[in-house]
Order: C-alpha cells, then sequence, then structure tokens
C-alpha cells in the first residue's frame, strides 16, 4: 500500500463551512495508524468488494480503495457529499451513495456474490445494522465495526454476562476486538474509547432460519426485565401465565430461577425449539 497523506477532518470540515452533526454521532478518525489498523483488519483481497457504511470524510475509504477492487460508500449525510467526492477524487474503484443502510438491500448496492463490510456507525444502531446485513438476501464474509469500547466488549462476552446484543452478532458470526481506539484519535473527540471489532461470518446461524424469528421474539422477551429470573421475565414478555413459563423452561432442561444472561447460545435453541412445538 503506498503512502497515504493524513487527513485533517478539522480543516476539511472548516474548509466547506460544516460542522460535526452530535444528532448523528458524528466523531471523524483521523489518527492514521488507527486507520491503517482498520483497513489491515479488514483482510481484504484485491478481488473484494467493499461496503463502507459511514465514509464520513473519506479518511478511511481511501485506504479501502487502495486495497478492494471496488467500494460501495453508503453516506448518510448529504451534507458531506461535496468534501467526500473532493477526498476519494484520485479514487476511480470508489462509489459513493446517499442513503440509510437500513432502507437499503446490500443486493442493490453490491453486485459480487462476496463482499466484506467496514463500518465506523454510533451503538445504538449497532445490532439493527448487522441483523439487516446478516438477514439480507446477500450477506458479508466479514464484518468490521468501529464502536464503542464497551460495546466491543460486551458483543464479545460469554455465556454468565450475554446481552440481547451479543446474541444477535454471535449467532451470526465469530466477533474479536482487533484494536483499542483512543477518544483522542478521533475529532471531535467522543466522551469514550472505541474499538474496532471483527465479526467472521458463519456459513450458516447458529440458529436455524425456521428458529430465527422464535429466538428473537424470546430474547427479547427473557432479558426485558433483566434483574429477574427466567421465569418472570418470559411470563412477561410473552404474555403467559409463570407456571406456563416455567413449565417451558423444564421441557428445555433449564433452571426457572436463572437469568436471561446466563444462557448459552445452545440453551436459547433449545427453549425456541419448546416453545414452537
Amino acid at each position: 500500500m503506498k503512502a497515504i497523506s493524513h487527513l485533517d477532518p478539522a480543516a476539511l470540515l472548516k474548509r466547506f463551512g460544516l460542522r460535526a452533526d452530535k444528532s448523528l454521532g458524528q466523531n471523524f478518525l483521523r489518527d492514521d495508524l488507527a486507520l491503517e489498523t482498520i483497513a489491515a483488519a479488514a483482510e481484504i483481497l484485491p478481488t473484494d468488494s467493499v461496503l463502507e457504511i459511514g465514509p464520513g470524510l473519506g479518511s478511511l475509504t481511501r485506504y479501502l480503495a487502495q486495497a478492494a477492487r471496488e467500494v460501495v460508500a453508503i453516506e448518510l449525510d448529504g451534507r458531506l457529499l461535496l468534501p467526500l467526492q473532493t477526498v476519494l477524487a484520485p479514487y476511480d474503484n470508489v462509489r459513493v451513495v446517499e442513503g440509510d443502510i437500513l432502507k437499503l438491500a446490500p443486493r442493490e448496492l453490491i453486485t459480487a456474490h462476496e463482499y466484506i463490510v467496514v463500518a465506523n456507525i454510533p451503538y445504538y444502531i449497532t445490532s439493527a445494522v448487522i441483523r439487516h446485513l446478516l438477514e439480507s438476501e446477500t450477506k458479508p464474509r466479514r464484518i468490521v465495526l468501529t464502536i464503542q469500547k464497551e460495546v466491543a466488549e460486551r458483543i464479545c462476552a460469554q455465556p454468565g454476562d450475554l446481552s440481547l446484543l451479543a446474541l444477535s452478532v454471535q449467532i451470526y458470526g465469530e466477533p474479536r476486538i482487533v484494536a483499542r481506539i483512543p477518544a483522542q484519535a478521533f475529532f471531535p473527540a467522543p466522551k469514550v474509547d472505541s474499538a474496532a471489532l471483527r465479526v467472521d461470518i458463519f456459513p450458516n446461524p447458529r440458529i436455524e432460519p425456521e428458529l430465527l424469528k422464535t429466538f428473537f421474539q424470546l430474547t427479547k422477551a427473557g432479558f426485558s426485565q433483566k434483574r429477574k429470573t427466567l421465569r418472570n421475565s418470559l411470563s412477561a414478555g410473552l404474555h403467559i401465565a409463570p407456571l406456563q413459563a416455567e413449565t417451558l423452561l423444564q421441557q428445555a432442561r433449564i433452571e426457572s430461577r436463572r437469568r436471561a444472561e446466563t444462557l448459552s447460545i445452545d440453551e436459547w435453541r433449545a427453549l425456541c425449539e419448546r416453545y414452537k412445538k
């Protein structure tokens, strides 16, 4: 990879008379080493297509463009299109699309059978973006997300400390943190540190397709009242009698006094199978 000149987000925003939009969670990564690390973590081959969500000012897009056959960059904020196109002018393998990824189907954006997703997104849409991508007709081979460090750690949690977000990622792929990025690496600097999370997607989800809807229904109910036992949280979340919830758990060989965060994916699968019957 040839050297890429440093891009100063503050200067670029000033040049175009713009400010970062807090409501969109805009914090532009300016640290060159962090940008190189994220691009390397994606393990992009010269034949790969990359879908970048939230290119911002194009800092990372340049690194992706040097490694990939093509990059399709989806940007929600129309104000950034002009500076983005200016920065990316030297790269003829980048296509910038204005839009909301949650309202766009990947197959409409990427024609390749396989692709890689790289994204710098606000943590509150992490789960929605992952589900949208992995329930789509064409699924990515790998996802690299730059998100809040605490959220990345939650996604990588093990049974005993699992969250609804962790489950929604781990049924589709294997997550691991590949880099920790301090707040000072961004402009404007957020209040918390970030991390680059890599998720290698399984050929098939760990929950069978016919059980996925039931899985999300049960996990949402199970985590709806986190301090309560599964017997009580499932009763409230599924609108069934406590005794009925207890019977369901017994049939799945799960102790009714346990809490949702302690269940493994295999135990959730067993619960889904019993509930669907």
